[in-house]
This record gives structure tokens, sequence and C-alpha cells, in this order.
């Protein structure tokens, strides 16, 4: 049988959708035009990330010469966003070539408890979401902002800082209950430590020097702690320099309010308002504290907030929430969380609800103090 037949859309002008499944080995390519019943579906296995997408491109206009499409007929891409993040998405984009990275959980699956799940089968649904979206659907599926190769380089500023920061806590924990096992309760987050444990001056419970074997290895844990430390400094120096003057700025008047730190204000600045809102419920949806109803028939079930987007962001403003809590006793946010834990007692479970709703206004709060320069209700400024 043939799969290449056509048939009548009503459709005026052609456009041709592409979807790619990507994988290591090999990439799945869907292409259909509208016209035919189903989709072309070819694998590229180039081993260079260029020769691929070049690949993809030579087969695009193989395909367009092939179905007798236009030689201007547009061009329209969409993948899953995944570990290859946004690079093919501005290679796309060099080449004038419409690209559209989709999130993986807003494509609609059966629901069957068993279900067939193939690159292939997975690369046609994309296709297909793709199409009905370009009609309308808009629906289908959700597109991914992308952000700029500034935007997304200056993120690894304080994920590294927090990578480092993590690592320099865990090696002194190693240390310390390395340790414990012997009895010795030296204190090791002195910097003398480490100088200390060269010259064997480092005991057991009873006064004996600690086993060769141990030694050796806390000798070791201790130079990684001391090189993850200068790391850790390094990027601390750099850390306000190397960021865009426009970030800078948002960083600076973050910083200017009481209960929001340097860092809170850095972290804020690059993983969340390097993007344009246009209203308070897209800055809920974005860091996922908004809530998820399930509202069916007799079923009336709340799950709570969405968890979507951003889990580091999200994390942040519920510690941010309580910092403000604490040194914006007269503020707007802060009299309405009273209010509705007010008679609770002891009851922290309460408390961890509203706070959830705390941090949801705050970053509304934030984003509009950012934009329009709207301080928050109640809000001080700290002392020049």
């Amino acid at each position: 049988m043939r799969t290449d037949q056509t048939f009548t859309t009503g459709i005026e002008e052609p456009l041709l959708a592409v979807s790619l499944e990507l994988a290591a080995a090999n990439w799945k390519v869907a292409l259909h035009d509208g016209r035919r019943e189903k989709p072309a579906v070819h694998s590229v296995s180039q081993p260079q990330a260029m020769a691929r997408l070049q690949a993809v491109l030579e087969l695009v206009e193989r395909h367009k010469e092939k179905w007798l499409l236009p030689a201007d007929t547009p061009i329209v891409v969409s993948y899953e966003a995944g570990q290859d993040a946004f690079w093919i998405y501005r290679a796309l984009r060099l080449k004038e070539i419409d690209c559209y990275v989709i999130d993986p959980a807003s494509i609609p699956v059966e629901r069957h408890q068993r279900r067939a799940k193939t690159d292939r089968l997975d690369a046609i649904k994309l296709v297909t979401n793709l199409r009905a979206r370009l009609h309308g659907e808009r629906d289908r599926m959700h597109v991914v902002r992308v952000p700029s190769l500034q935007d997304e380089a200056s993120r690894h500023l304080m994920r590294e800082r927090g990578q480092l920061q993590k690592e320099v806590l865990q090696h002194h924990d190693r240390v310390r209950k390395l340790l414990a096992t012997l009895g010795c309760w030296d204190d090791v987050d002195h910097k003398t430590f480490a100088g200390r444990l060269a010259r064997d001056e480092v005991r057991c419970y009873d006064g004996t020097p600690l086993p060769p074997e141990l030694r050796g290895r806390l000798l070791r844990e201790c130079d990684r702690l001391s090189q993850a430390e200068q790391q850790f400094a390094a990027v601390e120096r750099s850390r306000h320099e190397m960021v865009s003057a426009p970030a800078r700025k948002r960083i600076d008047d973050l910083s200017r309010l009481k209960g929001i730190g340097p860092v809170g204000a850095s972290r804020l600045a690059l993983e969340l308002f390097w993007r344009a809102f246009h209203n308070r419920r897209e800055v809920g949806a974005c860091v996922g504290l908004v809530p998820q109803p399930y509202d069916s028939g007799q079923s009336h079930v709340d799950q709570g907030i969405s968890k979507q987007g951003n889990r580091r962001v999200r994390a942040l403003l519920i510690e941010m929430s309580w910092c403000w809590l604490r040194y914006q006793p007269d503020s707007a946010l802060t009299r309405w969380f009273n209010r509705r834990t007010q008679g609770t007692g002891p009851n922290r479970r309460a408390r961890r609800i509203a706070i959830v709703a705390v941090a949801r206004r705050l970053a509304i709060a934030l984003w509009r103090y950012l934009k329009d320069g709207v301080i928050p209700e109640g809000a001080n400024l700290k002392a020049v």
C-alpha cells in the first residue's frame, strides 16, 4: 500500500512540518506536508552534531523535491526539550527556519494500560501535534521559551556556585564522619586541620596515630576540599562582574529589599527574571506554585501545586518567603500570612501550606517591582 497518497485538506498554502526525536545513537525525523495520509519517517546517525543536523536539512530538501513543493515552502521544525538544550533551535534560526522547542510533559498520550511507544511513533505524534498547533490548536503542546545564549550561560554562575558549596559541605562532613569512627572529634572546619593531619598530629581517641590507610584517605579528601574551596572563592569573586548589564541591574534592584541577599537576588535574576512575563498568571505558572485541581464528575480533589517549571527557583522562593516574614514584618504579605495562620497554634502544616501562597505572591510582587518599579506594599528598603 502506498503511504504517500495525497488527499485534499483545504489548506491553501503548503507548509512542511518536521519533528525530531533525539537520541544519542540516531535521530528519528518525521516529515509531513499535510497532503499525505502518513508522514515520512527517516533516521540520521552521523557521529558529529552539526553533520547530523545538516543531514536533516538535506533530507528536508529531498522531500521538497519529491513532493513537488515550491522552493519557498515554509519549514517548521519541532523537538522536545532535553539534554540537547537549545543549540538545535539556534542553528536552525540562523538558517531562518522556524523551530519550536516543546515541553515533553505537555504532549497528550494514550491512557491505555499498555501502549506502544517507540521513537518512530513519538516522532509521528510530535509532527502531527505540530501541524495541529500551526493550525490553531495551541493546547496540543506547550512551547518552551528559549533564552538567549548569554542568559543561558549566566545561569551556570549560580548553578556552579551551588554545586561547589554542596561539594565543600560534603567533604567537610565526610572527613568528620571518618574521624568519628575512631573517636577523634577534632574540628575539621578549622583551616589548620589539613596541616595538622599532614604533620600526623591528629590522633585517635586514645592518643594512638591514625591508621595509615585512613590517614591517606583523609589527606586526599583534604586536597579535594582545598580545590573545591578555591574554585568556590573564584566563582564568588567573578559572580557579579561576569553577568550582563541588564541582569546586574536586576540583581542590584532586588538586593535593595530587606530579606533578599545578593545570592538570592542573583539566582532570581538569572534563573527567573531573564524572560518577560505578560501577567501575574504567567509568573505563578512558570515557578509551579499555582493550584492544580482535579474536578471531574463527582471527583473534586485538590492536587496541591503544579510543581512545574524551574525547581531551583521554586525552592528559593519558599526559603526567601520565610526570610521575608522575618525581615519585612510590616509588609502586606507578612500581614496576610499572619491573618491566615492566626489561631492555628502549633499547627506547622498550616504554616507550610500558607508559605507556598506567600511564595507565589512574592514572585508576582518582585516581578512588578522589576517591571514597573512598584515596591511591594509595606516593604522596606535597605539603608544605603
